[in-house]
């Protein structure tokens, strides 16, 4: 609770400087990834988006991830930002960042850097600070390649690293996980576009081994359909 107070403080305080300097005030609604996903005995639905609302120098945006295999969610991840123009192409963002499924809720400090990288890759990188020196470090590349006009081909690439194990979690020391997606997309508008893609995710290290443990694969691979959208 106090990280959210401090970083609404922070964004009111930007949002006057920036109104002061005739900056417009922009909203953007982003739906990343809304996808179905063709697993074992299972269709999970998938939720990756975000809502910013601000200044082009300063904005507050909140990150949604979540993903619901059956009738119950799974995986329930929220992040509050407060995002800061330090280039052209890149962003300097803190915040705070809450995981409500799988139980017990964990809370996280949130450091984070995302731009755009030399050849068009969108890049991002986040490093998470929780309760008993938990640390947590995810890495994301993302790059558009454009067939046409309307059809764009976009592989993606996320690591997560760990600094500790966390069997309740699964989650090990050093990297934890690594998935990697291919999808292709029509839009139909620039704001709209339906997609087919597939993913594979894999789990090393001590993350494996607990899944091993409860029976589970320690790799997974999924045929996906889905829309992306955004105003």
């Amino acid at each position: 609770m106090k990280y959210t107070v401090l970083f609404m403080v922070l964004f009111l305080s930007a949002t006057v400087g920036a109104h002061e300097s005739d900056d417009p005030f922009i909203t953007t609604v982003r739906v990343s990834q809304f996808e179905i996903r063709e697993a074992d005995n299972e269709n999970p639905l998938i939720l990756e988006g975000d809502v910013w609302v601000g200044y082009d120098l300063h904005k507050f945006g909140i990150k949604v991830d979540l993903e619901q295999p059956d009738e119950a969610l799974e995986h329930v991840e929220l992040q509050a930002l407060y995002s800061r123009a330090i280039s052209p192409y890149w962003n300097l963002q803190m915040g705070y960042r809450v995981d409500v499924e799988p139980a017990p809720d964990q809370d996280w400090f949130v450091l984070g850097l995302q731009g755009l990288a030399p050849y068009l890759f969108e890049l991002e990188a986040s490093l998470f600070v929780g309760d008993e020196n938990r640390i947590g470090l995810r890495m994301n590349a993302e790059y558009e390649l454009l067939l046409t006009q309307q059809w764009i081909l976009s592989p993606e690439l996320e690591m997560n690293f760990y600094g500790q194990n966390d069997p309740p979690l699964e989650t090990g020391s050093g990297l934890s996980d690594a998935e990697i997606g291919l999808r292709l997309r029509y839009e139909i508008r620039r704001e709209f576009a339906p997609y087919l893609g597939i993913s594979s995710k894999k789990w090393f290290g001590n993350a494996a081994n607990y899944r091993r443990d409860g029976a589970e694969k320690t790799t997974a691979t999924e045929w996906l359909i889905g829309v992306k959208a955004w105003y």
